[in-house]
């Protein structure tokens, strides 16, 4: 359904600007919570949520969570993108599904892998 990500404000904001220009999400209503923060949508689904959090939360606790995957289309467009905007990135090909994967992180380290099917360049 979503996933949520927790920051300091001046660093979610540039997580706000990487998911939105990046991953092409878009701001989009969010709930009044007592926190502020993001919902970004993909068409009408708020799949990440910003909150801001002043606490740092590596090391408070031990986890095994490693990336957070999402589905695309517009490989080369994707990877041009990722390119102009001098964020490091690895691809990868999966033959049985006829899937090109591509691996970034985030400004917060968030492991995200951007799948296209069919395409590979």
């Amino acid at each position: 359904h979503h996933i949520n990500i927790k920051a300091p404000a001046e660093l979610l904001e540039r997580e706000k600007q990487f998911f939105c220009e990046i991953l092409a999400l878009r701001e989009g209503a969010r709930p009044d919570f007592t926190r502020a923060g993001y919902w970004l949508y993909d068409g009408d689904d708020p799949i990440v949520h910003l909150s801001v959090s002043e606490r740092d939360f590596p090391g408070d606790q031990p986890g095994y969570f490693d990336h957070v995957a999402f589905q695309s289309s517009g490989l080369t467009a994707f990877v041009q993108r990722l390119n102009e905007a001098g964020i490091e990135h690895r691809q990868g090909f999966v033959a049985d599904c006829d899937m090109t994967q591509v691996f970034i992180q985030s400004p917060t380290g968030t492991g995200i892998e951007v799948n296209f099917i069919g395409e590979s360049i």
